[in-house]
């Protein structure tokens, strides 16, 4: 969960407008700090799951890197585009997608490695002074739960902690998903482990006591003196999230609980070694289409 500053967390019901507005805005305003505090850990071109370190190189959770050569994969929630840029270094032709148009910016910014060019254009056509060469793939700034792309366009989706911990409807996000991609296609997305919602988000031995019920769906928000959200974060327990996605017409084939490594002594947010090896952090759904 977010630590913005002057803001009132809180629980209460929050809608899709009012979610995709908020945590549009928040991405937007905290980009350079989210980039500048993680960038080194998530590297300019790995795919990493997670803050347990889990890597798509060993994991293979998308199939062998040798298969994703020429495969067409759409990354929701990109960020920064990490994930696509080392798709395209496997030869796959990786879109990435984002709601916020500063976080694109990053994308920009870190370049394209393999097939960039010169003179780069912002994801919403105009120009930008973030420099480097633009990435070998498109960035798009739009919003998930209304993908601007035709049925069946793609083979592959992917999203590391992208959108879907974000929105109202998560439902409405994976029929998205699940309209573009292709027959046989897989969507493999992470998300905080339902678990932790009951906990309280601190790294700390204060993180490791039960402070809520895990049966608790009231969304937490963050609003500013006007009672206006600024940032929003929705709870699907795991039984939920299952549902949902057999709901939007996957098959789960597999659900990664990824312990935490020994070699990684890093805190993110309410991650840590302490936390990481007695309660799961984060939950990966492997699906295909059904």
């Amino acid at each position: 969960m977010s630590q913005e500053e002057e803001a009132e967390a809180t629980r209460r019901g929050v809608g899709n407008t009012e979610s995709s507005r908020a945590n549009r805005g928040w991405w937007d305003r905290n980009a350079d700090e989210y980039q500048l505090e993680h960038g080194g850990f998530l590297g300019d071109d790995r795919f990493v799951w997670c803050p347990e370190g889990l890597d798509e190189e060993e994991a293979a959770l998308l199939g062998p890197a040798e298969e994703l050569k020429g495969r067409d994969v759409l990354e929701v929630g990109a960020g920064a585009a990490q994930c696509s840029r080392w798709l395209a270094a496997q030869g796959a032709r990786p879109v990435a997608l984002d709601l916020s148009f500063r976080q694109l910016q990053h994308a920009l910014r870190l370049g394209g490695g393999q097939g960039g060019t010169e003179g780069s254009t912002g994801a919403d056509g105009t120009g930008t002074d973030e420099g480097g060469p633009a990435p070998a793939f498109p960035l798009v700034q739009a919003d998930a739960g209304a993908l601007p792309f035709a049925d069946g366009s793609f083979d592959l989706a992917c999203s590391a902690y992208g959108a879907l911990p974000f929105v109202a409807d998560p439902v409405r996000v994976l029929r998205e998903v699940r309209r573009v991609l292709r027959p046989g296609g897989r969507w493999v997305f992470s998300v905080t482990h339902p678990l932790r919602w009951a906990f309280p988000d601190e790294p700390g031995p204060e993180g490791l006591s039960v402070a809520s019920s895990y049966f608790d769906r009231t969304p937490y928000v963050e609003q500013d003196e006007s009672g206006r959200a600024v940032y929003v974060e929705s709870h699907r327990t795991v039984g939920d999230r299952v549902r949902d996605v057999v709901a939007a017409g996957f098959r789960l084939v597999d659900l990664v609980e990824p312990e935490w490594p020994e070699w990684n002594h890093q805190e993110w947010g309410g991650w840590s070694p302490l936390r990481g090896h007695l309660i799961p952090g984060t939950a990966i759904f492997v699906c295909e289409t059904a």
